[in-house]
Parts: C-alpha cells; sequence; structure tokens
C-alpha cells in the first residue's frame, strides 16, 4: 500500500508538468522551514505551475469578456492622404514648362451596430460564462493539489512514526544483546543464542535505515510537489495526537454536499449553458443586421484657392443606414447551428459524466473510510495482543527462562502488527480527510 502510494504521488508530480526553475520562491532560499498541513497546502496552492496557468487564462477570459462589451460601442476611424505630383507644361508661344502640385484627402468614418440578432448580447454572457468557468478551474486545480499535498504530508508522517518504533526497536535489541553477552560470559547461554540475537539487532538497524531513508525521499517528494527551492532545509510539523474515527457522516449528505458546491459539478453546468448560447449567437445568421454610419470628410489641391477655404468648401458630411438580409448563405448559417446543437448535447454529455464520476468518487472515499476503520480496529487489537506477548516475552529473556526461537518469532510477530498498524491509522487518516473534503470540511490535522 505505501509503494502503490509513492508510486500515485510520482505520477501525480510527472503529469502535473512541474517544473522546478520557474516557480520557486526566492524568498525562501538558504532557509530552514518547517510546516504544518495548512501551510503546505496554502503555499502550494499560491505557487503550483498549472493552478497559476489558470490564473492566467482567466485574465485572458476576462479580456475576451471586455471585448464582446465593447462591440456594443461605435468605432472611429480616421484617414489621410496627401498627394505631390510633378507634370511638364506647354503654353501658347510654343514654350514648355514643369510645375509641382499638391493635393490632400482628410477623412473621418464611424459605425454603431444597432441590430444583428442579439448577436453581440449573446455574445457577451457567453463571454462572462467563460470568465466564471476559468475562475471556476482555478478552484478545481486548488482541490486537486490540496489532495495530493495531504497524501505526500501523510506519507512523510507516517515515515516519521515508523522511525519512532524502528527506533525503540534498536534501543530495545542492543539491551538484549548487552544482556545475553553478560550471560554468555558467565556461561548461562550458548553461543548461538547470542548469535541470533546480535543478527537480530543488525536486522533492527537495517530497518531502521530504511525507515530514515524512506523518509528522506518521501520528504523530497513533498518538497518537490510544494515547488521549494533545492536548498531549503524542509521539514514537517508532526501533530501531537491522532485521533481514531469515531463515526462516519452519511454518504448520502457527503455526495449531496460534493455535488452542490464542487467546481467540477458547477463547470459542466456553465459549459451546458455557453454551448447553448452558442446556438443563439448562430442562429444570429438568419436574422438581418442593421448597422448606422457616419463620414466627415474634406481636400485641397493646390492652385484652386487657399488652404482653409478649401477644406471649408469641400467639407462635407454624411449619415446612412445599412440593412442586410441574408438570403442564401449556402447552407453557412444551417452548418453553423447544428454544430453549435452538437456541442449542447456534448457538454450536457460531459456535464452527466463529471456528476456521476463525482458522485462515484465520493461513494468510494465514503468505502475507503469505512474499511480503513475496520482495519485500524483490527489492527489495533493485533498490536496491543502482540505486544503484550513480546513484553512477556521480553521479560522471560531477562531471567533466562526464554527460548530464543520462541523469542524472535514472537518479536518478529510483533513487528509485523506494529506496521500494520501503523500503517492502518494513517491509511484511515487519509482516508477521513479526504472524505471529510469532498463534505466540505477543510484539511488540517
Amino acid at each position: 500500500m505505501q509503494t502503490k502510494r509513492k508510486i500515485i504521488i510520482l505520477n501525480i508530480l510527472l503529469f502535473a508538468g512541474i517544473h522546478l526553475l520557474f516557480a520557486q520562491d526566492s524568498t525562501l532560499m538558504g532557509t530552514s522551514i518547517k510546516w504544518d498541513l495548512v501551510k503546505c497546502i496554502d503555499y502550494a496552492k499560491k505557487n503550483n505551475i498549472q493552478i497559476n496557468s489558470y490564473r492566467l487564462s482567466q485574465l485572458t477570459s476576462q479580456q475576451q469578456y471586455l471585448l464582446a462589451k465593447a462591440a456594443r460601442l461605435p468605432n472611429l476611424s480616421g484617414s489621410a492622404t496627401q498627394d505631390f505630383e510633378h507634370a511638364n507644361t506647354g503654353n501658347i508661344k510654343g514654350g514648355t514648362g514643369s510645375g509641382f502640385t499638391a493635393s490632400g484627402n482628410y477623412n473621418l468614418n464611424s459605425s454603431v451596430t444597432l441590430y444583428n440578432g442579439n448577436l453581440i448580447n449573446n455574445t457577451i454572457t457567453q463571454a462572462n460564462l467563460s470568465v466564471q468557468a476559468a475562475t471556476l478551474s482555478i478552484l478545481k486545480q486548488e482541490n486537486d493539489i490540496s489532495l495530493q499535498v495531504t497524501q505526500a504530508y501523510l506519507t512523510v508522517l507516517l515515515d516519521k512514526e515508523n522511525i519512532v518504533y524502528d527506533t525503540e526497536l534498536v534501543t530495545t535489541a542492543q539491551a538484549q544483546v548487552k544482556q545475553e553477552q553478560q550471560m554468555y560470559k558467565v556461561g548461562s547461554v550458548a553461543r548461538s543464542a547470542l548469535i541470533q540475537l546480535q543478527a537480530q539487532l543488525a536486522t533492527d538497524k537495517y530497518t531502521l535505515v530504511n525507515a530514515k531513508n524512506a523518509e528522506r525521499g518521501d520528504l523530497l517528494t513533498l518538497k518537490q510537489l510544494l515547488l521549494l527551492l533545492n536548498d531549503v532545509n524542509f521539514d514537517i510539523v508532526k501533530p501531537d495526537t491522532i485521533v481514531p474515527i469515531d463515526s462516519v457522516a452519511i454518504f448520502h449528505d457527503a455526495e449531496q454536499s460534493a455535488l452542490k458546491n464542487f467546481p467540477d459539478v458547477k463547470i459542466g453546468v456553465l459549459g451546458v449553458k455557453t454551448a447553448q448560447y452558442g446556438v443563439d449567437i448562430a442562429r444570429a445568421g438568419y436574422k438581418p443586421s442593421l448597422t448606422a454610419g457616419g463620414s466627415l470628410n474634406s481636400g485641397y489641391v493646390t492652385g484652386q484657392g487657399s488652404f482653409p477655404g478649401q477644406l471649408n468648401s469641400n467639407f462635407n458630411q454624411q449619415l446612412g443606414l445599412n440593412l442586410a438580409v441574408p438570403i442564401f448563405t449556402k447552407r453557412v448559417v444551417k452548418t453553423q447551428v447544428e454544430e453549435a446543437k452538437i456541442a449542447v448535447d456534448q457538454a450536457q454529455l460531459n456535464l452527466k459524466n463529471t456528476t456521476i464520476t463525482l458522485s462515484q468518487t465520493v461513494e468510494r472515499a465514503y468505502i475507503n473510510v469505512e474499511n480503513a476503520k475496520s482495519q485500524y480496529e483490527a489492527a489495533l487489537e493485533e498490536y496491543n495482543y502482540n505486544k503484550e506477548s513480546y513484553r512477556i516475552a521480553t521479560e522471560q529473556l531477562k531471567v533466562g527462562v526464554a527460548n530464543i526461537v520462541a523469542f524472535l518469532l514472537q518479536k518478529t510477530l510483533f513487528v509485523q502488527a506494529q506496521q500494520a498498524f501503523i500503517q492502518a491509522k494513517y491509511n484511515e487518516l487519509l482516508t477521513l480527510k479526504i472524505y471529510d473534503f469532498y463534505r466540505g470540511v477543510p484539511i488540517k490535522l
């Protein structure tokens, strides 16, 4: 279970596209930090590359929304042309000559859409929905990174507790070997019994080394998930106690809370609405459009009067209306409408799939927490019995009445029960936090 969990975390890091060089916080360079789970989650939400990418997408959506609103306004453009001409000229006496002429034209043009089948209003509404969807996409990604950080954080906590228990085993084994050596010197035990205890001590030390290596590796995984600098000395805060589960909230309540509040479903709903407005936008192609336009223009030519006088005499104004009625569009509009309808059907399928998937995910989380609760209770009972048996065997070893083979067997059973208990405890905690998260409970220890 622990190995699978590590593989999952590493895969998440790979597919999330995390690149340390682009998102490291230079303010933490060369520092030593020790964070709790809430701090880790908050930092990840702020610095995660995918989340920041979604934030940029949201800004782009906002610009598109502003652009759509600006379509209601009239446009205004100006133009100016200035020409210079040189030409040869003749006279009545047969002589020749040459001369320069200059001319210019100056224009201001403006137009505004009065009616276009409600295209502008529908486009504005659709763009606004896109902004809302972009905002919800940020929240969805924040939810995903929160679960990833929680899983990585609890894996490190599991490693730390393993180290505590394994250290106690090594300390106990060292004391047992020391006692056995004293008994061997006075001839109370056989050399084989001493060697077996020494071999067991070596095994316990090896297990402790592996536990420390696992913590180092899993701590690095969490550190990379947070995009911390390489030279940051990072560690986590270990809670004083971990309270086992008393009861599990009803699945139906958790499911309804997730369906109502999680951004996944809301994004799907907005997708359907966006597609429906796409149909209205496409249908605007069937309707006439009416625009109003106006222009101001003037010009001058050298030799025909003063420059100001020509501008005044040549100044003219124009106002007009333009009505465009689509009659035959070679099926372009019809195709656009049909494609928009297909997009609505696809959006509805996506929403249905999202709803089903989220419901199944919550149900799986509920089953996981129920199973974890049962496993923890069974593992705790097994651990307590084996712990007592190991204590008795240890006392018998001290007074020299224990069979070394039976003692080592009992110790093996105790170590296995201990590992199962630790794993079950943190698995229960992880599944509970995930299930509560879908219920709307913030993740914290």
